[in-house]
């Protein structure tokens, strides 16, 4: 039985997330305390306690996802789950949750970590002002379909329409991202096209897509000053929905991935194709291992899908790889 480990990224945040693990967990706490002290500020309060809008601000929101990401972690390390048979053979993350996964294989430390995706949602914030990008889940409609309704609408001469696929969630979910006018434009077209919904996602910036070129030189200046290093077990990226174990090559993929789609079907195709029986999400939510459902090849009779972010998660999960 071969197990992925699932990171998630943003969206999959909550007030309060982490709080009942961190009161269990010394392992868990101290990565609270970690991120505090990284920070120079009290990230676990506004985690624990809220607000809710505050938590919600992308600056605030990636750091506070690889915090309780990595918690979750070193939570389950410190019960000893991923030894011996169940060493993880590959990891993966969900754009932002790419970061938490090279924590998890001792790629990247948790301090530079925290403080390299602070920077990196403060740029994205800065990169399109507020209210001038969008972006719009669809459902119901294959990737290529969605594909040609984008470049048509992007194609057109006015560049105010500019719209492009930012995340591949799965065989029917798609998310788009680009310009305000040209997320509706092409959600009009989808709708013609025969998508079922085509919702509006409330985020504050279009991310994954060209829009956000403007944080990439500046990443690439914050993550020049950290030492990247070999994974205990290979990253399955964003970028190329494939393995990379080459420290050499990470920083490039963290920052070419701003700006492009986020290929996670083709990653739980991958994983799947390649022996993961044992999808674990370790961080807040069951956004991935429900997408994990979705994907052609995916088979309950041989395949398991846990995710921990609670004790009570934890102790099945723990209960499940002893099994």
């Amino acid at each position: 039985m071969s197990v992925a480990l699932l990171f998630p990224g943003q969206g999959s945040q909550a007030v309060g997330m982490g709080k009942a693990l961190a009161e269990v967990s010394p392992a868990a706490r101290a990565i609270f305390a970690e991120a505090d002290d990284a920070l120079g500020e009290k990230l676990s309060t506004l985690v624990f306690e809220g607000p809710a809008d505050d938590l919600k601000r992308t600056a605030n929101t990636q750091p506070a996802i690889v915090t309780m990401s990595v918690a979750v972690m070193r939570a389950l390390e410190e019960r000893d789950a991923f030894t011996g048979a169940n060493a993880p053979a590959f990891a993966a993350g969900h754009s932002l949750g790419e970061y938490a996964a090279l924590v998890a294989a001792g790629a990247l430390p948790f301090r530079d970590a925290v403080r390299a995706v602070r920077a990196r949602g403060t740029f994205m914030q800065e990169a399109v002002p507020e209210g001038v990008g969008a972006m719009a889940a669809v459902l119901g409609l294959d990737a290529e379909s969605i594909r040609a309704v984008v470049a048509e609408v992007s194609g057109a001469a006015d560049a105010d329409d500019y719209v492009a696929c930012a995340n591949f969630n799965g065989p029917e979910q798609t998310v788009i991202g680009g310009t305000k006018a040209g997320v509706e434009k092409a959600s009009l077209a989808l709708k013609a096209k025969g998508a079922k919904r085509v919702m509006p996602l409330p985020v504050s910036a279009p991310f994954h897509c060209a829009l956000m070129a403007p944080v990439q030189p500046r990443l690439a200046d914050v993550l020049g000053s950290i030492a990247i290093t070999a994974p205990r077990f290979p990253i399955v990226t964003n970028v190329e929905a494939a393995p990379n174990s080459d420290p050499a090559r990470t920083k490039a993929l963290l920052v070419e991935q701003v700006t492009a789609p986020v290929r996670f079907t083709e990653i739980l195709s991958f994983l799947m194709q390649n022996g993961a029986t044992r999808f674990v999400e370790v961080g807040p939510g069951k956004a991935l291992i429900g997408m994990a459902k979705r994907v052609p090849g995916f088979n309950a009779e041989t395949m398991s899908l846990h995710n921990v972010d609670d004790p009570t998660s934890l102790e099945a999960v723990l209960t499940a790889l002893a099994g």
